[in-house]
């Protein structure tokens, strides 16, 4: 089953490296890792997808709540949130393919059905941009190669995904407001069993970030 975590890290160096170190102690896979700038100073968001048993969710959301680098982590389902897709496709369209130029012409209409639009034009090449689902981008990939046309390169960002509607509680905590505090102070954190605690494998690390 694949979950959808979104967590606000601290933008400090070594964060990525440890994150994922996390998710390999925990045997667990990641599927796609998106990270970028977000709304508060000093503050990286993650949106991280991993492939994982229902009942480990719980679990993987403590275990990131461990770190002393993470400031709130949000699980972000289907029902729950937008989660969108970046994709970058470039298919061999020139004289030398079956169809010739004509194929150009037809890449455009299959374009036009999934909403992808034509960011680059080659002599050899067109090359789609597709935003959406991850699943409708998988559809147009499969039909372009069920129509015999050569993809070339495939480019995808991964999830990046938001919870719909207005602020809760626990994002205005996470955006450090008066009302809603903020959820770096280690104090707020959930209580973690001694089954979900994780030991430090980069000793010393915590006092050199500080």
């Amino acid at each position: 089953m694949l979950h959808t975590f979104v967590a606000l890290v601290q933008d400090k160096p070594g964060v990525l490296t440890r994150v994922a170190s996390l998710f390999r102690r925990l045997n667990i896979n990641i599927v796609s890792l998106t990270v970028g700038e977000s709304e508060r100073a000093d503050t990286s968001r993650m949106t991280i997808v991993c492939d994982a048993p229902d009942t480990a969710a719980h679990r993987i959301r403590a275990s990131l709540y461990k770190l002393e680098i993470t400031i709130n982590v949000d699980e972000v389902g289907r029902s729950e949130g937008v989660i969108r897709e970046l994709c970058l496709i470039k298919v061999a369209a020139g004289p030398n393919q079956p169809n010739g130029l004509h194929s150009r012409s037809q890449i455009f209409e299959l374009a036009s059905v999934f909403r992808a639009r034509v960011v680059d034009l080659a002599p050899e090449s067109i090359m789609l941009e597709m935003t959406g689902s991850s699943s409708k981008i998988e559809g147009l990939i499969q039909v372009l190669r069920e129509s015999n046309y050569t993809i070339l390169e495939v480019s995808r960002t991964g999830r990046m995904a938001m919870r719909r509607g207005l602020h809760t509680s626990a994002v205005l905590k996470a955006l450090g407001t008066p009302n809603g505090g903020t959820s770096s102070n280690p104090a707020s954190r959930p209580k973690l069993s001694k089954d979900e605690i994780i030991p430090n494998q980069f000793p010393g690390l915590e006092e050199e970030e500080e």
